[in-house]
């Protein structure tokens, strides 16, 4: 029973785990923070084993909350620093994670879940522990700034 639970997660893990650690580090623009995040994601999911019933799900929602108690723990937001810039990336990226710096926390964090992840409203709501009201409000405004910078280039 245990070794089947490993190897669906170690599956999973196969899946999942590039996609979301770009995801999280798209939200928290720190590696340590976003390698942290899913680690430990992953190792929670595995240490309450048959507990979790999605366990993609749950791993997405626990990396993401993760990364905010690690952002939070900091107090501030974490600029890119030279460790993040031996992964190469196109220009466009580059502009759009230069352009998801800028904006709030919770707008970045949503924009990431709906439109990278694929995450429906309610799915991101439960992810964050909002309202439902209150990502459709975060993803409007983060639209609109998000767009705003991007066009500013």
């Amino acid at each position: 029973m245990i070794g089947q639970r490993v190897r669906e997660l170690g599956d999973l893990y196969e899946r999942e785990g590039a996609r979301l650690w770009r995801a999280v580090f798209a939200y928290s623009q720190s590696r340590t923070i976003t390698d942290d995040a899913v680690a430990e994601a992953f190792a929670q999911c595995m240490r309450r084993g048959d507990d979790v019933r999605d366990p993609r799900a749950w791993i997405w929602a626990t990396a993401f909350r993760l990364a905010a108690a690690g952002l939070k723990e900091r107090g501030r937001f974490l600029p890119l620093t030279e460790d993040h810039a031996d992964r190469p990336d196109p220009v466009e990226a580059v502009h759009l994670m230069s352009a998801l710096r800028r904006l709030p926390r919770n707008q970045r964090a949503v924009l990431v879940l709906r439109f990278y992840a694929g995450y429906g409203t309610d799915e991101i709501a439960r992810v964050l522990g909002s309202s439902r009201a209150t990502v459709r409000v975060h993803l409007s405004r983060g639209r609109r700034r998000l767009r705003d910078l991007l066009e500013e280039r």
